[in-house]
């Protein structure tokens, strides 16, 4: 007996094409689909949170800043303030005190003023004095008073002439009235007879004619103070065309300062003498 064997390759080849394919999960990627939005969105908002935070801390920054400095300026101004009122309370004060010493001012002003009308009407009646008292003894000298003509200084009468003469001239004529050109020893004589000689030449008693050494006229030794001076002198010049010797006698010049002249040279010149022998 024969066995048949049916081959149903063919039926299983079919039944394999035909089968449906076995449905594929999608649970996870749809799952990952679903929070991968909301993931991204969050980390959006927190990216855009740090950046805001830290504008915002900049800008709160920027504010305390300027906050400080207008804190500053305005104790600044409120102490400029407080220092022009405390100013103005000075001045105020200042104000009430000129006028509360005005009066007194005034009155100060006014002694001063009556002091020196006094001086003025003293040195008058000293010389109407002088006058009458020489008139009594038929025109001598009087003690303690100058002659007409001549100023009063300290212990010494100065005659400041208004005729030029040439050194060793005017020299003669001091001699001739009981005096000699005049010798400054103290900054007052200085003072004193230069008020009197400001903006014109004068001779003085000085020269170095006998020694080549500068002296007074009584011969005592001249300390030499170049202050005394103008700038350069003296300077013993030659070319003065005025004949032989250099320039052996000293002169004020027209700002009070001493300057060496050929002593033939006329000038105004000045004489002193002691008040008490008139």
């Amino acid at each position: 007996m024969t066995t048949e064997y049916h081959d149903n390759a063919e039926d299983d080849s079919s039944s394999f094409w035909n089968q449906e394919p076995r449905p594929v999960s999608l649970s996870g990627v749809t799952r990952f689909r679903r929070w991968l939005f909301p993931s991204l969105t969050v980390l959006v908002v927190l990216v855009l949170i740090i950046v805001v935070a830290a504008s915002n801390t900049t800008s709160w920054n920027r504010l305390w800043s300027v906050e400080k400095t207008i804190s500053n300026l305005t104790e600044s101004s409120s102490s400029a303030h407080q220092l022009a009122k405390g100013v103005a309370k000075d001045v105020q004060r200042l104000k009430f005190a000129v006028e509360g010493n005005k009066d007194q001012l005034t009155s100060v002003s006014e002694a001063l003023k009556q002091l020196s009308a006094l001086d003025d009407i003293s040195k008058t009646v000293a010389t109407l004095k002088c006058s009458l008292e020489r008139l009594i003894n038929n025109g001598s000298s009087v003690d303690g008073c100058c002659s007409i003509g001549w100023d009063s200084f300290g212990s010494s009468c100065y005659f400041f002439s208004r005729t030029p003469l040439a050194w060793n001239d005017a020299r003669d004529w001091c001699n001739g009235h009981e005096a000699h050109l005049v010798i400054m020893v103290t900054d007052e004589e200085w003072d004193f007879v230069i008020h009197h000689t400001t903006g014109t030449f004068y001779w003085v008693g000085l020269t170095d004619e006998r020694t080549g050494k500068w002296e007074w006229v009584n011969r005592t030794p001249y300390v030499m103070n170049r202050r005394r001076w103008l700038p350069g002198q003296p300077d013993a010049w030659t070319r003065h065309g005025l004949g032989p010797g250099d320039e052996d006698c000293a002169h004020l010049h027209h700002d009070g300062r001493l300057n060496d002249l050929h002593c033939s040279t006329r000038l105004r010149y000045i004489c002193q003498k002691h008040s008490q022998r008139g």
